[in-house]
């Protein structure tokens, strides 16, 4: 069962606190930001094709991402323990849909959630290594979903010049205020629907790989623009 936060008052006012104070705060810290943006284009074409993209990035890039996705009707995994809640409540003011289980509880109901609402018309998002790690190992949760709907998965990766790394198993990444960030967006990776066990390996530890390659890039244009 998921934490009984619900029936504590206490508990209640905590998670209308943070997500109250935590809105407004990634929502103004988010419009200092200036990102530089590489690959966008492979997002309009997967749309444009009639598809939609399964959106894989690392955990430690939440902060960034959500802001710079936003309004998009994304449809993310939450867990429903107090945590998940509050991160719920955020995104949903952001735009995103919400998909409540977690790899260790309600799992499978939200990845079907996420197939239905990808066959609605929406894209979904995934921290590959999420939520406890671990840090920067695919679990297969992308794969798998773009192999039941058919969509390609769209890899990407963020990188701020400057910010702050908190001493997390992600080490998240906070941009500080002003800066710039690096966005990389890579080529899509399509998995078949009649792909083997096999093949759904190969594409997560390819997806693994690309993820990789896009950090090392997002991480060389930020050091272009400290020059």
């Amino acid at each position: 069962m998921a934490e009984d936060w619900r029936s504590s008052p206490l508990r209640r006012m905590q998670v209308a606190a943070i997500a109250g104070l935590g809105y407004p705060l990634i929502n103004v810290l988010g419009h200092t930001l200036r990102f530089r943006v590489e690959g966008l284009h492979h997002y309009d074409a997967i749309v444009a094709s009639g598809h939609q993209p399964v959106m894989a990035f690392w955990h430690g890039r939440i902060l960034p991402a959500t802001f710079y996705f936003r309004r998009r009707g994304i449809v993310v995994i939450t867990s429903e323990n107090f945590d998940g809640e509050w991160i719920a409540r955020i995104i949903e003011r952001f735009g995103y849909g919400t998909a409540r289980g977690s790899t260790t509880r309600g799992g499978h109901r939200a990845m079907v959630q996420l197939v239905r609402a990808m066959r609605a018309g929406k894209p979904a998002g995934f921290t590959l290594d999420g939520p406890r790690g671990p840090a920067r190992v695919a679990q297969p949760g992308a794969v798998w979903l773009a192999h039941a709907t058919g969509n390609p998965i769209l890899p990407f990766h963020l990188e701020a010049a400057s910010a702050w790394t908190l001493r997390s198993w992600d080490r998240t990444q906070i941009p500080k205020p002003f800066t710039n960030v690096a966005l990389v967006v890579g080529e899509p990776i399509p998995v078949g629907a009649d792909a083997t066990e096999a093949e759904l390996e190969s594409a997560r530890v390819a997806l693994e790989q690309r993820l990789g390659d896009l950090e090392r890039r997002a991480q060389e244009i930020v050091r272009s623009v400290r020059l």
